[in-house]
């Protein structure tokens, strides 16, 4: 549930300032909102250091420590870090920039320039030009030597005279002596690589330090947010003044606990405005907590005063993953391969989003029960059979649009009973309705099947409580005009919205058959370390495929079909309360 909050006032003396800041860290319940919102805003220098520890923490997070950890400070670690992050870009620029330079003097193979320097010095100048093939013949001088081929059909040749007099044709184009030569560039480019080198152990040995950085990260980060409350506060030669937000089922206990902390303090409790917009906080079902993982992804959270959707969330998609992937073998791949990494999967993906994986493993390899496939392969005669016959694609299709309709309709019925008893809950009564007629319709035009009375009698009184309810103005006539204006629309979104749920058969049916077709590939090979690789690599792919298929289907029924029904709009900020946070032992 979306916790109520309560909007707390407390003033006290300015002299017990800190005191009272220390004080309302360790109660940990406070959600500070500044008095002067101007003011409480961190210094460029603040945060830039917090950005850098991060980076440095993002960069260290993907390296095994290695060697004996350095005897550095975090600062000093951090400057280091960020510093061989900075040489090695630049070396890396240099490399392609040699790269490059290297290709310019192909042509000269592994001459190099002190030898065209010692030419000289013995009196031999010699020219080189690039002339098409069929002119060669044409320069005159005492020595002419083609050395190599350029680009657009011509010869690089040399040319030397010591009376100097060389002829060459007009088409004939001079090319100047490189300034570097192959052997040094590659010598260069050895040089940085060994540097780079160097510097990707040493930082193999900085990662060691991470739990340490963490730590330094977790006190800037701390003295960050008691700069923000000292900032945004209201402050005068006595008083001491602070707001925020706070659970309402926590705000009776505070004046007590400030008092057994020693302070005297004037605390004023008021429930939130209209026109306020307090901070969301959600205390999941224990069933629906790993949906909480999903949502951090996502970076997606609920108004204040808009649904808590993790239990309707965490019931449709799983449902709606395992129809997606189709299969039990994928289901028992991720199942057991997150519950033997599991520790790795937790510190990856964190702990609710690996749980709500497994959820959905589970629920794939139930589903592979049912349709008795298991990586592309028919073990027995199933519940449901998922295949390209018309009977199973029919079925499929429907179950798609029966599930999108009580989808659909959850959403709808849920607004409807925050209506209540407002008459706008029989217009959203209407949409329910109406959707299930909509289902008929879809019926009719995917499917094949007859439109029956139920059909026409569920779009009737739908649409009538739809334009009678959806705006209840008053006045009657205007009451029918805003509800016809309003349904087209509605009613081309509803048809939309079903259609939309077809694609748990269209996706689930595909990785079927690709799987199916991987299978037959690798069994036409005939060589079983190849059969392997490609059984190895298709299933893999696929199942990648069918991952990638949960985010774009599977969140997305969710996230829009069904949270447009409710009337989300995902316009709330978290509840981040003033707290002290644990320090790591290192």
């Amino acid at each position: 549930m979306i916790v109520p909050m309560a909007k707390m006032f407390l003033v006290a003396r300015r002299g017990d300032r800190d005191r009272l800041l220390e004080a309302l860290r360790d109660l940990g319940v406070i959600h500070l909102s500044p008095l002067e919102p101007a003011k409480a805003v961190l210094d460029e220098k603040t945060v830039t250091g917090i950005r850098d520890v991060e980076r440095v923490l993002q960069i260290l997070g993907g390296l095994e420590p290695a060697g004996q950890a350095p005897e550095l400070e975090p600062a000093g670690a951090v400057h280091e870090v960020l510093d061989i992050q900075r040489r090695t870009a630049e070396r890396q620029s240099r490399l392609a920039a040699l790269e490059r330079l290297l290709e310019s003097v192909a042509i000269w193979g592994d001459v190099r320039v002190e030898q065209f320097e010692a030419l000289r010095q013995a009196g031999l100048n010699v020219h080189f030009f690039a002339v098409p093939q069929e002119l060669v013949d044409e320069i005159q001088a005492e020595c002419v030597q083609p050395v190599g081929s350029v680009s657009g059909r011509r010869t690089l040749v040399a040319a030397i005279d010591r009376r100097r007099e060389v002829h060459v044709p007009k088409a004939a184009q001079p090319v100047p002596l490189p300034s570097r030569d192959a052997p040094s560039i590659r010598a260069e480019a050895a040089e940085i690589q060994a540097a780079m080198k160097g510097d990707a152990q040493r930082l193999d040995e900085l990662a060691g330090l991470r739990p340490a950085i963490e730590n330094h990260l977790t006190e800037l980060r701390q003295q960050a947010d008691y700069t923000r409350a000292l900032r945004g506060a209201m402050t005068d030669d006595h008083l001491f003044a602070l707001q925020g937000w706070m659970p309402a089922d926590a705000a009776p206990s505070l004046q007590g606990d400030l008092g057994r902390a020693g302070l005297a303090a004037a605390v004023k409790m008021v429930e939130p405005g209209p026109e306020e917009d307090p901070p969301t906080l959600i205390r999941y079902p224990r069933f629906a907590k790993p949906i909480e993982g999903l949502f951090k992804v996502l970076g997606t959270v609920a108004g204040y005063r808009e649904f808590d959707v993790s239990a309707p969330f965490m019931i449709a998609l799983p449902i709606f993953a395992a129809l997606l992937i189709g299969d039990g073998g994928y289901g028992s791949v991720l199942l057991v391969a997150l519950s033997i990494f599991y520790r790795k999967a937790s510190k990856a993906l964190g702990v609710q989003f690996t749980r709500l994986l497994l959820v959905v493993g589970a629920t794939s390899l139930a589903w592979g029960f049912v349709c008795a496939t298991f990586f592309g392969v028919l073990l027995y005669e199933p519940l449901i059979s998922v295949d390209l016959t018309d009977e199973s694609r029919s079925l499929m299709m429907k179950i798609s649009f029966i599930m999108g309709v009580i989808h659909l309709t959850v959403a709808q019925l849920w607004q409807a009973l925050r209506f209540f008893p407002d008459q706008r809950f029989l217009g959203k009564v209407g949409w329910a309705t109406f959707i299930w007629g909509v289902f008929g319709v879809v019926g009719f035009f995917v499917l094949n099947e007859p439109v029956g009375d139920i059909t026409y009698g569920l779009l009737i009184a739908g649409v009538a409580l739809i334009v009678l309810f959806s705006e209840p103005v008053p006045n009657v006539a205007k009451r029918l005009l805003l509800g016809l204006a309003g349904f087209p629309l509605g009613a081309l979104s509803a048809f939309s919205d079903v259609i939309s749920y077809v694609r748990l058969m269209a996706v689930g049916l595909a990785s079927g058959v690709l799987s199916s077709s991987f299978n037959e590939l690798a069994l036409g090979v005939g060589f079983l370390p190849l059969t392997i690789a490609v059984l190895l690599f298709g299933h893999g792919l696929n199942l990648g495929l069918a991952m990638i298929a949960l985010f774009a289907h599977g969140v997305r029924l969710n996230m829009l079909e069904f949270s447009n029904n409710l009337g989300m709009q995902w316009t709330g900020y978290p509840y981040s309360p003033f707290v002290k946070q644990a320090i790591q032992e290192n």
